[in-house]
Parts: C-alpha cells; sequence; structure tokens
C-alpha cells in the first residue's frame, strides 16, 4: 500500500507542476479519431557466424539474433506511442510480455513536461546499456546479469531546455525477477555538459531479489570528437553496510573511429567487487534462492570477491553509406569463461511504412 501511495503522489506530484508551467496539450474532446496516426512501422534484424575456441577446442555455427518489429504513432494530440516487439523470442508462461520491449503510452503535457506509462527501459544510466542490442555485440557483467532491461512502470520527465531531460521513474527493479514486487526508484538525466560531451547519468535505489537495497551511481558520457567517439561509463555500486567506498564497480571505455564506410571499433571493460563486501545479516533462508557463487553478498550482479574483464576489436561496413546495412566482424573474450569469440555478421534495417508530413 505505500508503495501503491507513493506512485500515485510521484505522478500527481509531475501533473501539477505540468499544469502550472505551461498551456496544457489536452487530447481531442470529443473523443473522435481525429489525430491518430501510425508514424512508422519498421523491422530490424542481425544474423551472424559464431566462431569460437574453448581450451583450444574449435566450434562454430550460424545463428539469428534479432528480428525486431517497430511501430510508432500517435493515439491523439499529445498521446504518442511506441512498440519494439522481438519476434524471434519466446514468450515466457510467468511473463507473457517478455518478447515486449517498449509497449508505452506519452503523453505531451506541455512543452517541457511529459508523463509515459507502459513497458519501458528501466532508466540506468550509461551508454552499454542504453544502446539497442541490436547493435551491441557483448556485454559486461553488469548487463549481462540484470533480470530485466525492460519493465512496465511510470515516468515523468522535465525538459528545462533543448537537449536537457530529467526524468523519474517508479518500475520494477532490474536485478529481481519480472514476478516479484521489488522495484526502482530511478533519477535520470539525459543530456549534456558541452555540445561534443553527452551524457546519459543515473542515481538508482534499486531491491534486489531478497528485497535488500542497493544505490547505484551510474554516469555514462559520450565525447563525440569528430570522426571519433569515445564512450567512457563509470558504474558505482553501493550499500550502508559497505566497509569500503568504491569497492564495488565496473568501468567501460568504448571507441569507434568512422573512416568513409567504415567504423574501427574497440570497447573494454574492468568491473570488480571486493571479497569484504558480505552482508553481516545474511540469512541462512537465503542461500537457497541464490546461485551458491552469490551467497552472502551484498551485490547480486557481480558478487563479492569477482572481478571481471572483457575485451575486444571490431570493423564495420557500410555497403550504402547508411545504417540500412551493416555487414561486422568481431572479437571477443574475457577473463571468465576464457572463451575466445570471432563473430560475421550483418544487420539490415528496413521501413514498412512511413506516414507522410503534410
Amino acid at each position: 500500500m505505500k508503495k501503491l501511495l507513493l506512485a500515485i503522489c510521484f505522478l500527481s506530484a509531475g501533473y501539477i507542476a505540468a499544469a502550472q508551467s505551461s498551456v496544457v496539450i489536452k487530447p481531442d474532446s470529443e473523443g473522435s479519431e481525429q489525430g491518430a496516426h501510425v508514424d512508422e512501422i519498421s523491422f530490424d534484424t542481425r544474423a551472424s557466424f559464431h566462431q569460437q575456441t574453448e581450451d583450444g577446442v574449435y566450434d562454430s555455427h550460424f545463428q539469428g539474433e534479432y528480428l525486431n518489429l517497430h511501430i510508432l504513432g500517435q493515439i491523439a494530440d499529445g498521446l504518442t506511442f511506441r512498440v519494439r516487439q522481438r519476434l524471434n523470442r519466446k514468450i515466457d508462461d510467468d511473463n507473457p510480455f517478455s518478447a515486449t520491449d517498449f509497449l508505452w503510452l506519452k503523453w505531451q503535457a506541455s512543452p517541457k513536461w511529459s508523463f509515459t506509462a507502459g513497458k519501458q527501459p528501466i532508466l540506468v544510466g550509461g551508454y552499454e546499456i542504453d544502446s539497442a542490442p541490436v547493435d551491441v555485440y557483448y556485454y559486461g557483467a553488469f548487463s549481462l546479469h540484470l533480470y530485466q532491461y525492460y519493465a512496465f512502470g511510470a515516468s515523468v520527465t522535465f525538459t528545462p531546455a533543448e537537449g536537457q531531460a530529467i526524468s523519474l521513474q517508479f518500475i520494477p527493479s532490474p536485478i529481481s525477477p519480472v514476478t516479484q514486487n521489488a522495484y526502482s526508484y530511478n533519477l535520470y538525466w539525459n543530456g549534456h555538459i558541452l555540445p561534443w560531451w553527452k551524457t546519459i547519468w543515473s542515481y538508482n535505489l534499486v531491491e534486489d531479489e531478497l528485497h535488500r537495497k542497493m544505490n547505484w551511481v551510474a554516469l555514462g558520457n559520450k565525447f563525440n570528437l569528430g570522426k571519433l567517439a569515445v564512450d567512457i561509463d563509470y558504474i558505482d555500486r553501493f550499500s550502508g553496510k559497505q566497509k569500503h567506498f568504491f569497492s564495488d564497480w565496473s568501468a567501460i571505455l568504448k571507441a569507434i573511429l568512422s573512416v568513409g564506410k567504415w567504423n574501427i571499433c574497440t570497447k573494454v571493460g574492468y568491473e570488480r567487487n571486493d571479497a569484504s563486501n558480505i552482508d553481516p545479516d545474511w540469512k541462512s533462508e537465503w542461500d537457497g534462492a541464490v546461485a551458491a557463487s552469490h551467497r552472502g553478498s551484498l551485490d547480486l550482479v557481480l558478487p563479492a570477491g569477482n572481478d571481471y574483464f572483457y575485451y575486444g576489436a571490431g570493423v564495420e561496413f557500410f555497403p550504402l553509406g547508411t545504417e540500412r546495412l551493416r555487414i561486422h566482424a568481431a572479437y571477443f573474450g574475457d577473463n571468465h569463461d576464457r572463451v575466445h569469440n570471432f563473430d560475421l555478421g550483418l544487420t539490415w534495417r528496413f521501413s514498412a511504412y512511413k506516414r507522410k508530413q503534410h
């Protein structure tokens, strides 16, 4: 009940602020279909020839990785929607929307205030986790070990200036199964400090599957330096029970150099959780709820006493000179599984329908 009241107060406060800030954009008062339309229907897909060696043993196979349907439109003036459906993902019986990434409705209440409800990204800072999965060839431990990236929730966004957006979000926790009543309370800034320095920063108060709370500070930075783009992400995870500051963290560096129709890419990350980050109040009945390697740890994403180093490099080629068609070759590995991976793949996008602008 307390969490329900918190959610109602959260959205009500934003509604009052929006009403006071500017003229409200109201949906069609007569309830007709006027203003309702689909703006775009599109698809993207990726497949690759995957090769790997593990302990000197070679293996290879073709694999289809993504087939996504995108639908964008509006149901009335000021009320827009977005759908992203993974057509190749099996639907989970316990979560009938497991193949749906986006299914949200956004009300643009005023030029500076908007409200979003439905299935949406869980707002965690950083460019690795913010990137569309079809554009990511390999992830670090932090991103890989989240239960969910998208969930049904509610958010309010304030846009004080062009290119600057501050959001508050109440949504299920990314580190708890979707069927649990564990939540995440997120403060998120998507903006820039300088024209060439973009930011995706967040503070997240998250509940894990044992209903303990963790704090995340996630600082994503993108530097656009001409033909070179550099992403630097830093995520610090901490609990009030930790003995040392900055002892549970992730750091990720990605660089892309664009030369004509080619991108030369590299990404490296290091993640560490000190062995001292043990919960002094750990309960024996929790042992069966988590993996043996995670027992006693304050952090269930990267357990205490672990570090993870991952790295890779590759090239991308765009034969048409646009994102519509991409060919990639990427190598990646880590210090945990000790598997060497090499992918040759193809990504293509096309628009099945696009509404003409009047």
